[in-house]
């Protein structure tokens, strides 16, 4: 029998980036966790079925952070005076080794894991640590909670603290271990991970390609952050065109699903790799402020075409909820429009389909309300003073800039309320 669930509310989503879709005091349906329709009077075959009736309250698709690290949850708002390479070697690395204590794994990430949820982020591409045990911790927690994410053990045998890095074959048999037991899973799915290219040597990058094909599996990691790392990059891979090219001729640059945070300094031919590939860049405004990498030109890479969602990259940025990072976006681009006036600002619609449809294209059909996708929502309730006074699309805006996780009432993911 199909599992049909109705929510009444009102509906907002954008199916496109350049305008917000507005159903008032509608109907959805999701039938076996899948948008059947909208509907302003409910179609007759569904006259008997319940109503989870939610007001006056906006009904919007559920948030997805295409780039985050679990095992910085804890390091949130700490050390952001400082340059990446420099964060990551004061702060970083000594927080990420103690996930290799199971213990310590379970209390911090059922932590961030809750966190996650409470703000409505429903689905994510995360980061554990270099450890097994640690990351199979993560899995389960995950699972348990009921939201969509691909989980990835970050891989890295060079150029890093001895008691971070492992060997080529035991990060590999590390990461092969945990593919094989989570592949088939529903909701919680492994990605294949190395740091940067700078932690990983070329054997360590061309097994991890050949785990991507082998498995089929989507990869994700950091490109063209900051200017010394791309230089770094340079030192250590003298026989590649660019940043980009090392993960390329490792099959690790979308000849799998691929994300790839920051992208802030692509050169031109990198710029059409991107493209040609298919490759996701993931937006960080945060970070990128916070550890001083630089603005990514986005209206730029948007008018060429290019796919984008938004990251929160906690702990580089310091704030786990969504709606953050897709006010920061809008305010970046408005400061990089003031030098560049030939890139408009975006518009609250733009900026919320990159945090919505746009990451959520990486999971599939995820991030909007039409008919086919995954049913992945928020319920939002805001002050009656406030939604008296003004239209849907500028409570949502207002949720956006000053709301948090005590508006968001209700979550749903392929249409099974959560906890």
């Amino acid at each position: 029998m199909d599992k049909i669930l109705i929510l009444k509310g009102n509906i907002i989503f954008t199916r496109t980036a350049d305008r917000f879709e507005v159903y008032q005091d509608s109907y959805i349906v999701s039938v076996d966790g899948k948008v059947e329709g909208i509907y302003k009077v409910l179609p007759e075959k569904y006259i008997n079925c319940t109503v989870d009736d939610y007001g006056g309250r906006l009904i919007i698709p559920g948030f997805v952070d295409l780039h985050l690290h679990a095992a910085q949850f804890l390091q949130c708002g700490i050390g952001m005076t400082k340059q990446l390479l420099e964060w990551l070697n004061d702060y970083t690395f000594n927080l990420e080794k103690e996930f290799q204590n199971v213990e310590f794994a379970k209390e911090v990430y059922t932590k961030f894991a809750d966190k996650l949820v409470a703000n409505g982020t429903l689905r994510a591409c995360i980061f554990a640590s270099s450890s097994t045990k640690g990351t199979e911790v993560l899995f389960e927690i995950l699972k348990e909670k009921g939201i969509g994410a691909y989980i990835g053990k970050v891989n890295m045998d060079r150029n890093a603290p001895d008691f971070m890095i492992e060997t080529t074959e035991e990060s590999i048999k590390g990461t092969e271990y945990l593919i094989e037991k989570y592949k088939d899973e529903k909701l919680v799915k492994p990605i294949i991970t190395p740091r940067f290219a700078p932690t990983s040597t070329d054997e360590l990058l061309e097994k991890l390609g050949e785990l991507a094909k082998k498995y089929v599996l989507p990869v994700q990691s950091h490109l063209s952050e900051n200017i010394d790392e791309i230089n770094w990059v340079r030192e250590l891979y003298p026989d590649s065109n660019h940043y980009s090219d090392v993960y390329n001729k490792h099959l690790l640059f979308g000849q799998t699903p691929t994300v790839m945070a920051h992208a802030i300094y692509l050169e031109k031919d990198e710029i059409e790799l991107v493209k040609r590939n298919s490759v996701t860049l993931v937006h960080c405004p945060d970070s990128n402020i916070n550890v001083r990498s630089g603005i990514m030109p986005l209206r730029k890479y948007l008018n060429i075409g290019l796919s984008i969602g938004l990251g929160s990259d906690i702990a580089g940025g310091h704030k786990i909820a969504l709606n953050e990072a897709i006010v920061r976006t809008i305010q970046l681009s408005k400061l990089l429009s003031m030098d560049q006036p030939e890139y408009e600002p975006l518009s609250v619609s733009e900026s919320f389909y990159l945090g919505t449809k746009g990451g959520g294209t990486f999971f599939g059909k995820t991030g909007s309300f039409e008919e086919g996708y995954f049913f992945d929502a928020l319920v939002i309730e805001d002050n009656s003073i406030i939604a008296d006074r003004y239209g849907l699309e500028d409570r949502l805006e207002r949720f956006l800039y000053v709301g948090d996780d005590r508006n968001i009432c209700a979550r749903y993911v392929e249409g099974n309320k959560l906890k």
